[in-house]
């Protein structure tokens, strides 16, 4: 009998109430799953908890000290390259200070350097041009089945091969290349230096504050063209801002004096081998990302635009790597991810990087497991932050749809 057959007066039998059991909860699937994710989390923490506990004893027993007391004791050992200052009576924690600056110089250079090379190369690839099709086709199968290890020593070999100081390449007496590294203009002070990288932190905050904003607005489709540019102005165009405001900044030439340059700033050959070691290798796998995500573009799109005469430019500003980026940006936060870990080889030609600089803390300090740690933090902390920043800007062109 129905609800509605049922005789005035008369109430439908309410459904009988679930009675609360073990057994029931166990044929639950979503709590057993539960349940062996947790038993799986304890089981992987007592494991841990196990190795370290051993660890230590093992250590204590040798007579060795565990912990990262050790950070504070002198370093006793130099670091070539650096950015800051550092000397051997320094602590073990400034030269860490020291190795992670090398390390992020090296990796934001390659990304930069990486993505230049591959968006030119993947629009060669797509080239109506024979001879830009084949070399770009060549330079992608070259690059990107060359072991790295083997193209990063290739590349500091060649630049150690260069003409010495007095004999150094000139472009245009403003900058020399030389076998002691690249010798160019640079900042006067260290001071201008840390004004700008302010500056261009501040516009990163501003870059964030610009996506939340786009994201709450949901503006129309057409106008996601602008994104990019937003991004751009925030990025380079704050440094600008503060160097109208505090007036132009004073440039030092590097200069032939004795048996070196004196003046500017020179990039060493362990710096420019690690650079274009990941860069040319990187580039290869970002060209095929960028030619992707260009063939993702409906090509119906990019003949109407032609029909309405958008001149080359402007279809692909305007059409289709606004719709690209959505294909592009999420492989090629990867690539970047995978620079910043590659800058580890730098350990094989003598660069300053983590590695290479916790291989000596390791060795002075006798704290293998923790300086290991410390090593292994610091990397996924870089890999987390450049992942979120990459995420940050694939929300800015992403396309919201209605």
């Amino acid at each position: 009998m129905s609800v509605a057959e049922v005789p005035v007066g008369r109430q439908p039998r309410p459904a009988p109430r679930k009675r609360f059991t073990l057994s029931g909860l166990w044929h639950d699937t979503g709590v057993r799953s539960w349940i062996y994710q947790a038993a799986i989390l304890v089981g992987v923490l007592a494991v841990g908890f196990f190795l370290i506990r051993n660890a230590q004893e093992a250590l204590s027993r040798q007579g060795i000290t565990t912990g990262f007391s050790f950070l504070q004791d002198r370093a006793g050992f130099e670091i070539g390259e650096r950015l800051i200052e550092y000397d051997s009576t320094d602590t073990f924690i400034k030269a860490y200070q020291v190795a992670v600056l090398n390390t992020l110089k090296v990796s934001l250079t390659s990304i930069a350097l990486a993505t230049l090379i591959g968006l030119v190369v993947g629009l060669g690839r797509l080239s109506s041009n024979l001879l830009a099709r084949k070399v770009s086709s060549i330079y992608v199968e070259v690059f990107r089945n060359t072991p790295q290890l083997v193209l990063l020593i290739f590349c500091y070999t060649l630049l150690t091969r260069l003409p010495a100081v007095r004999d150094a390449l000139s472009f245009g007496d403003v900058a020399f290349l030389s076998n002691r590294g690249f010798s160019i203009p640079w900042l006067a002070s260290d001071g201008a230096f840390s004004l700008l990288l302010m500056a261009f932190l501040s516009g990163l905050v501003l870059l964030w504050q610009v996506a939340r904003w786009l994201d709450r607005r949901r503006f129309a489709t057409g106008e996601r063209q602008w994104v990019p540019s937003i991004a751009g102005f925030l990025l380079a165009g704050t440094p600008l801002v503060l160097v109208v405001i505090f007036g132009p900044l004073d440039i030092a030439f590097p200069e032939l004096r004795g048996l070196n340059f004196s003046g500017g700033t020179t990039l060493s050959p362990e710096f420019l081998a690690l650079t274009l070691g990941l860069s040319l290798y990187i580039a290869a796998f970002i060209a095929e990302i960028v030619r992707s995500g260009i063939q993702s573009v409906s090509r119906g799109q990019i003949e109407a635009a032609q029909s309405v005469g958008l001149s080359k430019f402007d279809i692909y500003r305007n059409v289709v790597f606004p719709q690209a980026m959505r294909v592009m940006v999420p492989p090629a936060a990867i690539q970047y991810v995978s620079i910043l870990k590659n800058s580890s080889l730098g350990v094989a030609i003598g660069y300053p990087e983590l590695f290479n600089v916790n291989n000596t803390i390791v060795t002075l300090s006798g704290q293998a497991v923790e300086a290991i740690a410390i090593m292994m933090s610091i990397y996924l902390a870089i890999s987390f932050t450049i992942a979120a920043l990459m995420n940050l800007y694939n929300r800015m062109v992403q396309i919201k749809e209605r």
